[in-house]
């Protein structure tokens, strides 16, 4: 089985850009969100994907995940059968250590959200936190993107 481990992390300031070996535009859909199951569509430049994520585990730090790539052309037909609110960002990729940071600029109404991902072997790996990172939100289901795509943050948080 495929299993994703990863930690979330609120970002503290645009030095990262700086630090990005490389990035990236995303746009994704939900076709399902419910809770413990989501299908995702996302287009990534000029690749897209559908994604397949099981319940979350271990507090949020890990669930099952199976990724396909698909044609472009499928990808935004199928982005036409996705719930409504669609997830937007710019995606940096920073090194720390051993690992890679997947810093997630968000646009539109979860501006001015920039989170970072770091996905891990192991639950008990521990990566090296760069300066840029703040607060850990591993877990809150509020800063899932099926979640951001139904409550926006830009309507919470400066709640």
């Amino acid at each position: 089985m495929a299993q994703e481990i990863e930690r979330k992390f609120l970002v503290l300031d645009d030095s990262y850009k700086h630090e990005a070996f490389a990035s990236y535009h995303i746009q994704q859909g939900y076709i399902c969100s419910e809770r413990g199951r989501t299908v995702r569509v996302r287009i990534r430049d000029n690749q897209a994907f559908l994604t397949i994520k099981g319940p979350s585990i271990d507090g949020g730090l890990s669930r099952s995940e199976f990724e396909y790539e698909i044609p472009l052309e499928d990808a935004e037909q199928l982005m036409t059968l996705c719930e409504p609110g669609m997830i937007d960002k710019t995606r940096w990729l920073v090194k720390s250590g051993e690992h890679t940071f997947e810093v997630d600029e968000f646009h539109g109404e979860n501006a001015p959200l920039v989170m970072a991902e770091v996905e891990l072997k192991t639950p008990a790996e521990t990566p090296k936190i760069p300066h840029f990172i703040g607060k850990e939100v591993t877990g809150d289901r509020r800063y899932y993107n099926s979640q951001l795509r139904r409550n926006p943050y830009s309507q919470w948080y400066n709640i």
